[in-house]
């Protein structure tokens, strides 16, 4: 296929036009994907703006498990994705691991009943399952803190899923004591207890790049992402999730130079002046990059076909707790 850029945004238009279809894209799709979108936001904020939707069809433009997170919470659409590509922090947790991290828990003394399970929205939907099985609830970056303080009135061990370093950063934002599952440390005398996954991207900013920038624009602000590691949220003057960080730099003055810890393609797409990656790589999602034009393009023309591509669908048992973990932490 040989279709110019333009060629295509004029001929995904007009299917999106013809067709019962909602197209949604997260904050990291590349830029000609992001402006072809009909609502934005970050995983959560998608997941809940396309229940109120009345189209047919959600053409999800982002990770495998937020197309997941759409149909759990909105079984009755139907959910396609150009790219079914998977989260690495998702896919560094499974239903299996999950098991051998409560298994630690009780091999170390903490019987299950007495552990409290949350996994951070970026997981697949079979590991929210497990953790509304177990009482437990999701959360987003920006409710993180939030959802923990009220976990933690259960009198119960806290285990976090899959981020250690969100997990990590709201514990030392709360003054509580953490440890990470396999780096050593007594989970008995932890409040929370998180398994060693990490994001990709946000590991890939340094204390060296702060210094660079705070010596190179005194007066700069570093803000970061929570997903970020602890040392590098310790040296930022805020932490916020995406929506929290948009937010943060939409109301700074001007000629307020900010650097920002997270992924390169919504950072870019922020304020054109006085804004600037706290890294000396390029900060690029692999798995959000997966989705293109052509691809948002083919997914619409198979819906025209009839012969929808890439369906997202949920077995019954899990799409059942996970919706438990989920409307858990929305409830509150």
């Amino acid at each position: 296929m040989n279709y110019s850029t333009e060629e295509l945004k004029e001929k995904i238009a007009k299917l999106k036009a013809k067709l019962s279809v909602t197209v949604v894209a997260h904050f990291y799709q590349r830029d000609e994907v992001f402006e072809m979108a009909d609502i934005v936001g970050d995983s959560l904020e998608l997941a809940k703006k396309t229940q109120d939707d009345d189209a047919e069809f959600v053409l999800f433009c982002g990770v495998g498990f937020m197309g997941q997170s759409v149909k759990v919470l909105s079984p009755q659409k139907r959910v396609v994705m150009p790219k079914i590509a998977c989260c690495a922090m998702a896919r560094m947790i499974d239903t299996l691991y999950f098991d051998e991290s409560v298994a630690f828990l009780e091999k170390n003394g903490i019987a299950k009943e007495s552990v409290l399970p949350i996994t951070y929205i970026n997981s697949n939907a079979d590991v929210k399952a497990k953790v509304g099985e177990m009482g437990g609830m999701v959360c987003t970056s920006a409710n993180a803190k939030m959802i923990i303080t009220n976990a933690l009135k259960e009198g119960k061990k806290i285990l976090f899923v899959p981020d250690r370093c969100l997990g990590q950063n709201i514990a030392n934002q709360m003054g509580l004591k953490s440890m990470v599952i396999g780096l050593g440390g007594d989970p008995k005398e932890c409040d929370i207890i998180c398994y060693d996954g990490f994001c990709s991207v946000h590991q890939l900013f340094s204390v060296e790049d702060i210094e660079f920038y705070r010596k190179k624009y005194p007066g700069i602000l570093i803000a970061v992402h929570p997903e970020c590691d602890p040392k590098i949220c310790d040296r930022a003057d805020f932490v916020g999730s995406t929506s929290q960080l948009i937010k943060f730099i939409e109301e700074l003055p001007e000629d307020q130079k900010v650097a920002v810890g997270t992924e390169f393609n919504m950072v870019n797409r922020l304020r054109p002046k006085n804004t600037y990656i706290l890294s000396s790589t390029k900060p690029e999602c692999p798995t959000m990059n997966e989705t293109t034009l052509e691809d948002v393009y083919l997914t619409l023309k198979s819906i025209e076909d009839g012969a929808p591509i890439n369906e997202i669908f949920v077995d019954e048992k899990t799409q059942y707790w996970a919706k438990i973990a989920l409307k858990r932490m929305m409830a509150l």
